[in-house]
């Protein structure tokens, strides 16, 4: 198949192969439109051209974009991560059972304990010997029987 400037070119070719009269009105205007042919044909081939090189910097922009997505969803990632695991800093508590709590929610917690096996440190409060539920480390899960409490009026 062949190219629009090909095309172009073997009409020219044609046009200058038959022997037209150059002195004929005709010949003129056959031979202005076959030179707007020819440069048209000439403007379509730079414009594919130049649609070739745009195609081809767009396809390295979305690879660098799509490179860029996956950095940013590892650093969202790291983020999220670091602050979903972060004691905050509003908590005026000792203990690790605060997950961003202002100082009004650990008025219901009287009593903090530690568990012997993964040596958390979370509070409670007087419903826990209420319930007939044991007492479980929110941590690992371990189920606490026995509690030392000390009472702060003792002192």
């Amino acid at each position: 198949m062949m190219t629009i400037t090909e095309k172009a070119a073997y009409i020219k070719g044609l046009v200058d192969g038959i022997e037209l009269d150059e002195s004929a009105k005709e010949t003129k205007i056959i031979k202005a439109l076959v030179d707007i042919i020819d440069d048209m044909a000439l403007s379509i081939a730079d414009a594919e051209d130049d649609i070739a090189v745009l195609a081809d910097e767009i396809d390295d922009i979305e690879e660098h974009l799509e490179a860029v997505d996956v950095d940013l969803a590892d650093v969202e990632d790291l983020i999220y991560d670091e602050y979903d695991d972060e004691d905050f800093d509003d908590c005026d508590c000792d203990c690790d059972c605060c997950d961003g709590c202002d100082d009004e929610d650990y008025e219901d917690f009287e009593y903090e304990v530690e568990c012997p096996e993964c040596g958390e440190i979370f509070c409670f409060d007087e419903s826990v010997f209420e319930d007939d539920e044991p007492l479980t480390c929110p941590n690992c899960g371990m189920v606490i029987d026995e509690i030392e409490i000390e009472d702060e009026d003792e002192d």
